[in-house]
């Protein structure tokens, strides 16, 4: 067993309905067993005391979080980030859609896939919700890496069949069969899991969308995300396509897609009843607060979703999102309620934490195995250990308590302050030497 001794903070209850969810302990001890599961969580001196011969891992010097949880990134577009001063279908059409269609190269979707999850683990990233590639062969690489990482990997093929480039595009049939094939290869594998994933309805027809529910169906335990309403045009293009559809959400209610295990992605501009259906289905959004910003997507309604009982978590969107820091995309949202004055929904670092990890969690069914620091949960962590003499180094260091420590990791925290990360128990990322393993305190 291993004792680690930190600071620590973790959100085991839902920011927005407890009272108390911030726990926070400047100098916590957290019992991992051999298995990588957490058997203790307390004051270490306590901790300690009641496993007197478990060795001490000495993080003191910077904060422990739960392993980040991004809802919604996209595995080709790790090259093409940065892409500003276009709106969605443009950017799509200029810089996604060209990089997806180089993903047919095998050698170069096993490279960009080496490149994509490196990021999520030096980011902090434990678990993921990853929009895969249209191409097969790309998602064998993908998964194939993925496994090799130890990350927690929620994916799938991504499948269109209409008004995006010709060579991303398959069949109803084909869409079917392949994702039937990567589902008995991956699907539970391991930390792997599977999502089924058309791309929008904007790009895949009712066949197309029926196809994936029959997966569904025949798979009851594979995730479905998507996309929806994320803008204007967007939607516009949407109801065209759709004409007997009530709304974008009805394409999808329509093949039985939404459901508690359901993650679809933006939602700037829902109607009342698509929250109204949503929070019914126990299907989640995963708001990109980021990606937003930079496509001029909207502001995210936020209360409206909370008060609707629509279940939110966050996501980079990478490549249309800003990088792949879960810290930044808080910080965002935090920026984007603000702006949105009165009808915002105010949020204190106690909800920032608790949508950068536990609530993603939550959207994708694992709860009981990630999210937090409770007993009986899997060790997925973040050590976030700024430089010496940093300006976040600096203001920790005069942080009055754990709210404005949080506040400050979130505000000034980036990828080069992330130093270890564990899932399940195993080290997968280590910007510096580790600390001694054996040391007795």
């Amino acid at each position: 067993m291993r004792l680690y001794r930190a600071t620590l903070m973790h959100t085991p209850e839902n920011a927005f309905t407890a009272q108390d969810a911030l726990h926070a302990l400047d100098d916590g001890g957290l019992l991992v067993g051999e298995e990588g599961t957490i058997l203790a969580c307390g004051p270490f001196a306590e901790v300690r005391a009641a496993h007197p011969r478990a060795e001490v891992v000495d993080l003191r010097g910077g904060v422990l979080l739960p392993g980040f949880v991004d809802t919604h990134v996209h595995y080709p577009q790790v090259r093409v980030i940065g892409g500003l001063g276009m709106h969605l279908l443009e950017w799509l059409d200029r810089n996604a859609l060209p990089e997806e269609a180089r993903m047919a190269d095998r050698a170069h979707a096993r490279a960009v896939a080496h490149e994509f999850l490196s990021a999520l683990a030096a980011n902090g990233t434990t678990t993921a919700l990853v929009f895969g590639s249209h191409y097969a062969s790309a998602m064998e690489e993908f998964f194939s890496w993925a496994q090799d990482t130890g990350l927690r990997i929620v994916a799938g093929q991504v499948v269109s069949d209409r008004l995006l480039r010709p060579e991303l595009h398959t069949t109803p049939e084909r869409a079917y069969a392949e994702g039937r094939t990567l589902i008995e290869r991956w699907h539970g594998v391991g930390r792997l899991l599977y999502a089924v994933t058309p791309r929008f309805s904007l790009s895949a027809s009712e066949a197309m969308l029926d196809a994936c529910g029959t997966l569904t169906r025949e798979f009851p335990t594979v995730r479905f995300t998507s996309h929806i309403n994320e803008s204007p045009r967007e939607i516009g293009t949407v109801r065209d396509l759709f004409p007997a559809a009530r709304d974008y959400l009805d394409t999808y209610e329509r093949a039985g897609l939404v459901t508690r295990r359901g993650v679809l992605a933006h939602n700037v501009h829902p109607s009342d009843r698509e929250l109204g259906v949503m929070a019914e289905h126990r299907c989640s959004v995963a708001h990109c607060p980021c990606s937003n910003s930079a496509l001029g997507s909207g502001l995210f309604p936020l209360r409206r979703h909370l008060r609707a009982g629509v279940h939110v978590s966050l996501g980079t969107d990478v490549g249309g999102g800003t990088g792949f820091s879960m810290l930044k995309e808080g910080l965002q949202a935090y920026f984007m309620q603000q702006l949105l004055g009165e009808v915002g929904e105010p949020l204190s670092p106690a909800h920032l934490l608790y949508l950068a990890t536990r609530a993603g969690a939550e959207a994708l069914g694992l709860e009981e195995t990630t999210g937090d620091f409770s007993v009986g949960k899997a060790f997925d962590a973040v050590y976030l250990r700024p430089p010496q003499d940093s300006t976040l180094d600096t203001v920790l260091r005069h942080s009055d308590g754990p709210g404005r420590t949080l506040a400050a990791l979130f505000t000034l925290g980036t990828q080069s302050d992330v130093d270890r990360v564990w899932v399940g128990g195993d080290e997968v990322y280590a910007r510096s030497a580790a600390p001694e393993v054996g040391v007795r305190a």
